[in-house]
């Protein structure tokens, strides 16, 4: 994931662009793989850990009726979760991330392994769901931290 990482300041110091994260169920893992490379400072603006529905709601500004009505793990709160970071950070590029990594926590209509990935690039919002069959923790965590790398690596 080191060399995703690399390929991604890289390229966003040549375009001159910043980033900012909004993390939940990977707690700030995303993070923490940027600015293992060296020169992530020149991209990487912020990154929040908005791990309950109440730093979702008093950090991030999401709407308490958009988690009542849809849930902490939904399109819409990934949404409003990249939105307004978006706002906060002012960075070129914003990704938000919320999901339910397990092993418990999970239901029949949102199991453990959902995952949505927002990601803002100018105007643009796209909100991708995936769904990990592996229940392991440590492996939905990564692979969406992977996913996540992909995602901003190959935005347009």
């Amino acid at each position: 994931m080191k060399n995703l990482a690399y390929k991604i300041i890289s390229k966003l110091h040549k375009k001159r662009l910043t980033i900012a994260f909004a993390e939940s169920c990977t707690g700030g893992m995303l993070a923490s793989t940027i600015t293992s490379v060296s020169g992530s400072s020149k991209v990487f603006n912020l990154g929040f850990i908005t791990y309950s529905n109440k730093a979702k709601i008093n950090v991030l500004k999401v709407s308490k009726k958009v988690i009542i009505k849809y849930g902490a793990v939904s399109k819409e709160c990934c949404i409003s979760m990249v939105k307004n970071l978006s706002k906060i950070s002012n960075a070129n590029i914003s990704v938000s991330i919320t999901g339910i990594a397990g092993p418990n926590g999970g239901t029949k209509l949102k199991p453990v392994g959902l995952v949505y990935i927002g990601v803002k690039k100018g105007k643009k919002i796209n909100v991708y769901e995936f769904f990990f069959k592996n229940k392991n923790r440590s492996f939905i965590q990564k692979e969406t931290v992977r996913k996540s790398l992909n995602l901003i690596l190959n935005s347009k």
